[in-house]
């Protein structure tokens, strides 16, 4: 057998092992991929580790092993599901407080197991931003109380954000559910035990009419539905009574008053059915609208509880100009280093962009500009015909391009910086060659959903509600507006509490819309992502796979419209599983890289190298 030549390759083999053991499966099937971390069936899936395995990268993959097996070990679906909520914020709770038990319990047998999964909480926490957060309502407070069970079952100081997460949470869960909290240590390795602990923390705080029925109470429906019957009998004989009574008591009603009365009803349900019947005979155009637009193109059973907070703004309204300024020079410094790389990135994009616009000729036409290069044959064979060739029109001058930029929480750090950067890049070397570029951004306007989540508790938790959160789709650049002027909208990226949540399948579509009106004869939009849409307010009360079926759907339809060229770039998210033409990236200084060379693919004039590049871009993960 050939030996791999990837030194990640012990490693992986090494933890997967591990992982068996540590699972008490030797069935188990672990791999390493860019797709969310998680277990189906007997499939394991754990983050990806690349050439390089750098520390993160490690302590991530091991903390998310040593998670996952700990919950196959020790947790009993069967039992989980006896106890489990019927309400969708009780039983984020009770999965948040399920996930602190089986850890906190594995930890018991193997206390080098949790300070692996320290380095995961860690990564989870800084992906989030949970450290820059200012108020307890802008985390989860399910998460907060899953770290706060876990600190005390192991005693352990949390990692850096989650300790901030729980301390801005703390006060309001001890004073509620301190008492309980108490019992956590004693009820670990019962799982039944510890279910029941759960539903009284989630009722503590108060979320108790979201636990549905108790597991433990004996069911009595046949008594219920008997004592319902008796009721309603009892009641029905003394309607009757009560109405003998009257006959009895009233001899003045006389048989002509009975029958005139009779007569007034039939007369009145008479004039239901005519009323009923002219409702019938209204003409369609004539009845109330009763039922409102699909609120998305691509998909009619796709909803969104309200739009009433959704907002369509511009960078420069998001932060005052004195701000932008700071915050565009903090994105200069913190690139600095990249300078020299950003510059040969434009440079050689340009060149090859303007090679295409100078050497676009046809050849062998009877007039033009002599061709040098058939001078040979002529020479050679002096009967031949002078050749001439004729300069062709660029195609791409007529052209623009859409940047559409994921400003999602997993974003924070490295990646929005990159992102920002090459994004200035783009935009500054298209202008040069007179191809407009649009910069947009989306995320949500709150974490766990906004002013749309508490519309809809007002209104008494609906079922299936749609999306719940409020969108924020930001306009840094627009196609018409020169660079000068709006080049320190891009540093609005770099400010705090900005990102959030994203809902991509909305932006793409609000993306296309207005490319769709844009004037030019040829329309590109490019996605940059770190991964699937995600809002957790939305996704708690609707199927798991709501917003990721909407971005299909979408992208579905820009295809089929054929109205603008898709295309997209994951950033260690695999997205070629969403969009045809599409390439993933492990590291994300690769990023300008895959921009040049997809955009300088698309304005390939010829058409077999534009589509063999592409085909090769969608079809491979960089690095």
């Amino acid at each position: 057998m050939k030996k791999s030549d990837n030194p990640a390759d012990p490693f992986k083999k090494a933890l997967t092992e591990a992982t068996r053991a540590l699972a008490d499966d030797a069935e188990l099937n672990v791999t390493f991929t860019a797709d969310p971390s998680g277990v189906a069936g007997d499939q394991m899936r754990l983050p990806q580790v690349s050439r390089r395995m750098t520390r993160d990268e490690v302590l991530l993959a091991r903390g998310t092993a040593d998670a996952l097996a700990m919950r196959l070990r020790h947790h009993d679906p069967a039992t989980h599901a006896k106890f489990a909520p019927s309400g969708p914020m009780a039983r984020e709770l009770y999965e948040a407080l399920e996930t602190a038990r089986v850890e906190a319990l594995g930890a018991r047998e193997m206390p080098g197991a949790l300070s692996n999964i320290d380095a995961k909480i860690a990564a989870d926490a800084e992906k989030k931003g949970y450290a820059q957060i200012k108020a307890p309502s802008d985390a989860p407070l399910s998460v907060a109380a899953g770290y706060l069970v876990r600190q005390a079952a192991t005693g352990r100081k949390l990692p850096a954000g989650a300790d901030h997460v729980a301390d801005l949470w703390r006060p309001f869960v001890e004073q509620q559910a301190g008492a309980t909290l108490e019992s956590v240590r004693s009820a670990l390795a019962d799982q039944a035990a510890f279910s029941r602990l759960s539903r009284r923390i989630i009722s503590d705080l108060g979320y108790g009419d979201q636990l549905g029925d108790d597991p433990d109470e004996p069911e009595d429906d046949d008594a219920d539905e008997n004592a319902e019957q008796d009721e309603e009998s009892g009641d029905n004989q003394s309607r009757e009574e009560d109405d003998s009574d009257d006959a009895e008591s009233s001899p003045e009603r006389s048989q002509e008053q009975q029958q005139d009365e009779r007569q007034a009803q039939v007369s009145m349900d008479d004039q239901s059915d005519d009323e009923l019947a002219d409702e019938a005979e209204m003409p369609e155009a004539e009845s109330p609208p009763d039922i409102p637009p699909p609120v998305s193109e691509a998909s009619a059973d796709y909803k969104v509880f309200s739009q009433a907070w959704d907002e369509e703004i511009k960078a420069e309204d998001l932060a005052e100009p004195a701000e932008l300024e700071r915050l565009r020079a903090y994105l200069d410094k913190q690139l600095e280093p990249l300078r020299g790389a950003v510059s040969r990135l434009a440079n050689k994009l340009q060149r090859r962009l303007q090679a295409q616009q100078n050497r676009s000729w046809e050849f062998d036409k009877e007039e033009g500009v002599l061709d040098a290069g058939r001078l040979a044959r002529v020479v050679a064979n002096p009967t031949t015909p002078l050749s001439f060739k004729v300069e062709k029109d660029t195609e791409f001058r007529d052209t623009v391009v859409t940047l559409l930029i994921d400003n999602s929480g997993s974003m924070r750090g490295r990646p929005i910086s990159i992102a920002a950067i090459c994004a200035d890049v783009m935009a500054r070397t298209l202008e040069r060659i007179s191809v407009k570029v649009e910069i947009l951004g989306f995320t949500t306007r709150a974490w766990k959903g906004g002013q749309a989540r508490e519309d809809w508790l007002k209104q008494g938790r609906p079922a299936q509600p749609g999306r719940l959160n409020d969108l924020r789709h930001i306009i840094y650049k627009g196609a018409d507006a020169p660079w000068r002027r709006v080049r320190p909208n891009l540093g609005l990226m770099m400010k705090e509490g900005l990102l959030k949540e994203n809902i991509d399948g909305e932006a793409l579509e609000w993306a296309h819309r207005r490319l769709a009106r844009r004037p030019e004869a040829r329309k590109i939009l490019m996605v940059i992502s770190d991964g699937a849409p995600v809002d957790d307010s939305t996704l708690s009360v609707n199927p798991a796979n709501y917003l990721e079926k909407h971005l299909r759907d979408v992208i579905a339809m820009v295809e089929k419209k054929k109205q603008v060229e898709l295309l997209a770039i994951g950033i260690g998210h695999d997205v070629t599983r969403y969009y045809d033409r599409a390439v993933t990236i492990t590291d994300v200084e690769q990023l300008g890289g895959a921009m040049t060379e997809q955009l300088a693919a698309l304005f390939d004039n010829d058409p077999r190298k534009r589509a063999r590049v592409l085909g090769m871009n969608a079809a491979r993960r960089l690095g």
